[in-house]
């Protein structure tokens, strides 16, 4: 805390610093926070939120009663475990600090929540939870969601924390420090790798012919029953809110539902597909990938952007590869449109908020148009975007619930963590994208303790479009990842789930194979 900190700049520095501070907390704005300083004073306000910030929730006047009402109090409470490190001013990484300064096993627990969200290998947030789970006898690690289908997903946060036992199994990082083939060993043990041999003719010798033989290994989604048995069942409880007892939750139910494109939107993808999956069978004829990326990229979105032209370009040599031109006008709805709008209807004639979810928020924007939609459907509609901070997403979401929302339309990656968005039990998806731990965690955000009213989730798709097939390599993954955690897949898209492999060249060989 820097507030009290000796040497601080008194007058109106000072006060600034506490005007900031306390903006920062929910439900206090500028004016209140004006009137606060001047009912209170400095001095007070400053040690209050220096020593004890809850104390600064049950504030009460001169007469004895609270300044804050339950509701304002209970907003506030919520946000003080993300933001009450941080009130004051300048900071540093906490475990830096641990690392450099405090010797092993100085914790006896440390609980790691969303643990599945340090799983990767280089990122910052990752390599911190490593620092502290050296530094603490024992690890209780939180999720709803083990793995997201693949087997690596598992090995650098087992490095992290059973590190012992991975190295006893020769999982090390090499001379240079690195973890990778440890990984790749890792995962073609207890995961699944094809390897892909390409042979062609060489004519290169003068005497014989020859023939070249490439190999290349692409990961595909399972994990095997030794890697269970080895890293997962020894040191992990299964325990279900639905084990407690009690009613804790209501149902919950997943569905998926195939829309029909209208004819002129049926055609026109039709000759979209033909175009690229043309030019991508040549160019991978000639071993370049380049195409494969942005040909499954415009064949998932554009049924759901048509409403704007498309023109696909070579990624190297911007050479024109298609055009489609705006198949939707701004006052015609397109058949997913539709069906969110009746959904939207529905529900609210029932008393029920709606949660939409669209991955399409960059450059490919849909929010603004299904939120014009949506309003002109008689709908209340807000739009989460990536420019509300983190910290102040749920009271953002909350405060627009107080003005009546009837629909709420945002990307699944901003709210797939730490939020409880109760009032909101039912939720379309728009589309899915491709990570598993995002579907998992933003079809469950209204599904949490609290919930009084039946969760639904819808899940949309355009028949015969490779939207399609992304869903059903999604189920595949759902499914991976229920069986690591013990459950018998229950997903809404488990209807489609046939068989599996990577995102990418699944979509591709079913192009290719066209």
């Amino acid at each position: 805390w820097t507030l009290m900190r000796p040497g601080k700049p008194e007058g109106s520095s000072r006060r600034s610093v506490i005007l900031k501070s306390m903006c920062r907390i929910p439900t206090i704005g500028p004016v209140k926070a004006e009137q606060l300083v001047g009912q209170f004073g400095e001095e007070f306000l400053a040690s209050m939120l220096a020593d004890n910030v809850h104390e600064f929730i049950n504030l009460m006047d001169r007469d004895g009663n609270f300044v804050f009402s339950d509701k304002q109090a209970k907003r506030m409470e919520r946000a003080m475990a993300n933001i009450e490190f941080g009130l004051g001013e300048g900071g540093y990484q906490p475990t830096e600090f641990i690392k450099r300064y405090l010797p092993d096993h100085t914790f006896d627990l440390l609980i790691v929540d969303e643990g599945h969200e340090y799983k990767n290998a280089g990122t910052a947030q990752g390599q911190a939870m490593g620092v502290l789970a050296a530094k603490a006898r024992k690890t209780l690690l939180l999720t709803g969601t083990l793995m997201g289908g693949y087997a690596d997903d598992l090995f650098y946060l087992l490095f992290r924390i059973l590190s012992r036992r991975m190295i006893e199994d020769g999982y090390r990082p090499n001379e240079r420090g690195s973890l990778a083939p440890a990984a790749m060993a890792f995962m073609r043990e207890h995961g699944v790798l094809k390897d892909i041999y390409t042979e062609k003719d060489s004519r290169s010798h003068k005497t014989a012919r020859g023939k070249a033989v490439s190999v290349r290994s692409v990961k595909a989604p399972g994990f095997g029953p030794k890697g269970i048995l080895r890293y997962v069942l020894p040191f992990t409880v299964f325990l279900k809110l639905k084990d407690i007892g009690g009613n804790v939750l209501p149902p919950y139910d997943e569905e998926f539902v195939e829309v029909d494109m209208d004819d002129e939107q049926a055609a026109a993808y039709a000759r979209l597909a033909a175009t690229l999956t043309a030019e991508l069978r040549q160019a991978l004829a000639r071993r370049d990938t380049t195409l494969l990326g942005v040909v499954l990229n415009v064949l998932l979105a554009w049924p759901d952007c048509c409403f704007r032209a498309e023109t696909v370009k070579h990624p190297r040599s911007k050479a024109l590869l298609a055009f489609v031109p705006t198949i939707f006008p701004d006052a015609e709805l397109m058949p997913k449109e539709r069906k969110l709008l009746e959904l939207c209807r529905e529900e609210k004639a029932k008393g029920r908020r709606v949660l939409a979810y669209s991955v399409y928020t960059g450059t490919r924007d849909t929010t603004s148009r299904l939120k014009a939609i949506l309003e002109q459907g008689g709908l209340k509609v807000a739009v989460l975007r990536a420019s509300v901070d983190t910290a102040r997403r749920e009271d953002w979401i909350l405060d627009q619930v107080d003005k009546g929302v009837d629909v709420l339309i945002t990307n699944p990656e901003l709210v797939k963590t730490g939020l409880d968005l109760l009032d909101f039990p039912t939720i379309c998806f728009m589309q899915t994208g491709w990570n598993v731990y995002t579907l998992q965690q933003a079809a469950r955000r209204s599904w949490r303790i609290g919930q009084k009213q039946a969760v639904r989730v819808v899940f949309l798709g355009y028949a015969k479009t490779s939207q399609i097939a992304c869903l059903e390599l999604m189920a595949k993954k759902i499914a991976v990842s229920q069986s690591t955690s013990g459950d018998v897949p229950e997903s809404g898209l488990d209807s489609l789930n046939q068989d599996g492999d990577s995102v990418e060249m699944a979509l591709a060989r079913q192009l290719v194979a066209c």
